[in-house]
């Protein structure tokens, strides 16, 4: 670890971490924007996205010149999309960075992802010095020009967010971003400096607490309501609904659910914390799910469903009241309420809502010692036909599908990202994991370009925590993702080995397959692109896909790469995605 010091030239040295222990993590002397970055080294943060402007110069300067790896990306919103999942890639906190103005609002989207996800992103930007409100300032950002509220408060979009005024604010902000950072659930913080505030010097000392043990899983329950919860699972006829919050506790939920022996459905984003190949796995629900998971609850309708870590929203269940147990929910979550999806009456009949509020893994783990061994109830499972491929004509999407479960899911170790639309409900229907923390994707955010510009972050990150291994992240993105939103460029300037495999079809397909519904006739088409040529052009490198005899030896070529890589794959516009839940929610929302 270093942090920097100012010499008496005002030039950046390094300070060796025997020299930083000499001088007991004090900071006198330097500016605010390096002590900033000196807590954000001593809080474990190893990477930085954003894009920098004159007014976060001395920041940038002071990220630049620390241990932290820097990526300057090509778009605020890029770069925020890239912290958000270099956090999962990682577990570890993500920094971001901004200048004012439009700086600040590009990089909006992404925090509201981050948010929405749970990520553990800090995020810096720029504010116009105060001597300058109100006179024009270049890309001003100020109380003359921007709300206040939300975007410099604590509120829905940031967890911690603070103006910084002086250097004396600094120890109760380090305190509160070691507070957020060392909880279990997720955490996204927003501190904005005045320029000249950056370039001011600390003039008092202080130390980083020392909060190791600060996080302390939030569980009120006695024994006593263990082991009723318990003896709802085993007698009755029980299910488990397995969601994104709960990938921590991947071992003890098999272990849980084998004992139990009830069947295990997976929210989309939950895929893989149950192995799919389990014979107790009934399917993913929600957007691109599975006919398998719904023909259980039709047939079998369990009396209580045990809730871990996913909020039910609508990509997750579609409010569906075939989805609901009988007589109980029993919904644990740090940030997952049932309440929040099934509260109104006019979405769920009236059952038991039995809400722990606490982190999954300890739950799950008090849980195993209360249930009995049961019979294992064995439900039908997710089937899929295998394609016969074509020779000449445009790639039918299940036959990528097909192949990239082959090469990648099954032959390599990449992470696979899936951008929302017809991309996230090809990935959620046909790929099938095994393991947790290989597949990505939004649904609750769920913007465009999350994944097109995550896959970086998923990358370096995950060359951060496997930093002898090759590693790979493979995002499946449809065209008009790839035009909205694009850093294959950053990925060039460092090397990123990021794999886009896009789905090109000439059209919003998802939305082309919505329009009926909602009473529209005009087909949303764009103009026919190449992509390897774009990528090409940037610096990396591609390959077009135009029938399915050539996918498989595209999806080697691209593991293989050492660089960037994309891969154009023509694909039959009319062939339709398993989105009829999605369609059927939108038709009723708009009847």
């Amino acid at each position: 670890m270093k942090t920097i010091q100012q010499n008496e030239n005002m030039d950046t040295t390094v300070v060796t971490e025997s020299q930083q222990q000499n001088q007991q993590e004090t900071f006198q002397g330097i500016s605010v924007a390096q002590q900033i970055v000196a807590l954000l080294e001593q809080m474990g943060v190893k990477l930085a996205f954003g894009v920098s402007g004159g007014a976060i110069g001395p920041v940038w300067g002071a990220l630049e010149a620390s241990s932290i790896d820097v990526l300057h990306c090509r778009h605020e919103g890029g770069a925020t999309f890239a912290a958000t999942e270099a956090h999962f890639a990682s577990d570890r906190p993500v920094a971001a960075f901004a200048t004012t103005g439009p700086g600040l609002m590009n990089a909006l989207t992404g925090l509201s992802a981050a948010r929405w996800e749970g990520a553990k992103v800090i995020f810096l930007s720029a504010y116009t010095p105060a001597s300058l409100w109100g006179h024009g300032a270049c890309q001003e950002t100020s109380p003359y020009t921007t709300p206040l509220d939300g975007l410099f408060t604590a509120g829905t979009l940031f967890d911690y967010a603070m103006i910084v005024k002086s250097a004396s604010q600094l120890p109760d902000i380090a305190l509160q971003l070691l507070k957020g950072i060392k909880q279990r659930e997720g955490f996204v913080a927003h501190i904005s400096i005045p320029t000249d505030i950056q370039k001011s010097e600390c003039s008092s000392n202080f130390s980083l607490p020392k909060l190791d043990k600060f996080y302390q899983p939030r569980v009120t329950l006695k024994n006593k309501k263990y082991q009723k919860y318990a003896e709802l699972l085993c007698q009755k006829r029980s299910a488990i609904w397995v969601g994104f919050e709960a990938r921590r506790a991947a071992k003890e939920i098999v272990l849980l659910a084998e004992k139990i022996g009830c069947p295990v459905i997976c929210s989309p984003r939950g895929k893989g914390i149950f192995p799919e190949t389990h014979s107790q796995f009934a399917g993913v629900v929600g957007m691109g799910g599975h006919t398998s998971a719904l023909a259980y609850m039709n047939e079998y309708m369990p009396e209580t469903i045990l809730v871990l870590g996913t909020n039910l929203s609508e990509f997750s269940s579609f409010w569906n009241q075939k989805m609901l147990p009988s007589e109980d929910f029993i919904h644990v979550g740090l940030n997952s309420h049932a309440d929040s999806a099934y509260s109104d009456s006019s979405l769920c009949r009236e059952i038991a809502i039995h809400s722990i509020h606490s982190d999954v893994k300890t739950v799950v783990k008090k849980l195993l010692k209360k249930v009995e061994q049961c019979p294992k109830q064995i439900p039908p499972r997710p089937q899929s036909q295998p394609i016969e491929p074509h020779t000449n004509d445009l790639v039918r999407p299940g036959v990528l599908m097909e192949k990239i479960q082959k090469l990648i899911v099954e032959g390599s170790d990449a992470v696979v990202m899936a951008e929302p639309g017809n991309s996230f409900a090809w990935t959620t229907n046909m790929l099938r994991f095994s393991t947790p923390n290989r597949y990505r994707t939004s649904t609750g955010f769920a913007a465009m370009g999350h994944v097109v510009t995550g896959v970086v972050g998923a990358t370096v990150g995950k060359l951060k925590a496997n930093a002898a291994k090759k590693v790979k992240a493979v995002a499946i993105v449809g065209d008009g993702s790839m035009l909205m939103n694009c850093e294959i460029s950053t990925a060039v300037q460092y090397q990123i080995p990021a794999v886009w495999i896009v789905l090109n079809d000439a059209c919003y397909n998802m939305v082309d397959q919505v329009l009926p519904h909602l009473k529209c006739k005009e087909l949303v088409q764009i103009p026919q692109t190449d992509f390897v040529q774009i990528a090409c052009a940037m610096g990396a490198d591609g390959i077009t896909v135009e029938t399915e005899s050539e996918i498989e030896k595209a999806l080697e070529k691209a593991l293989a790469a050492e660089g960037p890589f994309v891969v154009d794959v023509r694909i039959d516009p009319t062939q339709k995605a398993p989105t009829e839940s999605r369609m059927m929610s939108l038709k009723n929302q708009v009847a």
